[in-house]
């Protein structure tokens, strides 16, 4: 799995920094979003508990996904600006569990 970050800007007003990103998967299928966010983290410098995947997305037949992942300055703050189901797909699911999108 390789991450590659396309493009990063600064949001100063909700205190993160929005990426875009792509993810090369050859042989294997798409991976996880707790993954996806561990790289992210790494590359961004930030604590991995403050990075959030929003939209990932692989076209049939490829072996690239396309994603975007907000980087909070906070905890506190990713709590209070991301939609609840965003919160819970970045979270490590339970034993029994589904994960959904």
């Amino acid at each position: 799995m390789k991450v590659k970050i396309s493009s990063r800007k600064r949001n100063d007003l909700l205190k993160r920094r929005e990426t875009k990103f792509t993810v090369g998967h050859e042989g294997t299928g798409t991976p996880s979003r707790i993954e996806i966010r561990e790289q992210v983290a790494a590359m961004m410098k930030a604590d991995v508990s403050c990075v959030y995947i929003g939209k990932m997305e692989t076209k049939t037949g490829s072996a690239v996904a396309a994603g975007e992942a907000n980087v909070y300055d906070s905890v506190e703050q990713a709590r209070q600006t991301e939609p609840e189901h965003i919160l819970l797909r970045n979270m490590p699911k339970e034993e029994g569990e589904s994960e959904e999108g």
